[in-house]
């Protein structure tokens, strides 16, 4: 009986904090983005692909800092460049997926 309630109280507990310590995506960011256009990183499409906060942050992004990145850098495979190199994600050099980050 005793390893039911502490089982049970185990659950509660793993629910409540789950539940607790969730951020859900917040509003998009937008970036200067040079002559294609602002270029708007929007949480929610990261999020309903499947991806959690902790994927990217802290390994690729760091919380609350904010970083220069060109597409020099995403194309070399940094920030952004790290998922969106053709395997996991579009990749940012082709130019056909410009539009998908970059907004006029």
């Amino acid at each position: 009986m005793r390893s039911i309630v502490t089982w049970l109280a185990s659950v509660a507990f793993a629910v409540f904090f789950g539940s607790a310590s969730a951020v859900p995506p917040g509003p998009p960011i937008e970036y200067a983005g040079g002559p294609m256009g602002k270029v708007v990183f929007d949480g929610k499409i990261h999020a309903g692909a499947g991806l959690k906060c902790p994927a990217c942050h802290t390994k690729i992004f760091q919380m609350k800092k904010e970083v220069k990145m060109t597409m020099a850098d995403l194309n070399a495979g940094k920030y952004c460049g790290t998922c969106h190199n053709g395997d996991k994600a579009f990749k940012t050099s082709d130019d056909a997926n410009c539009a998908k980050c970059h907004k006029k």
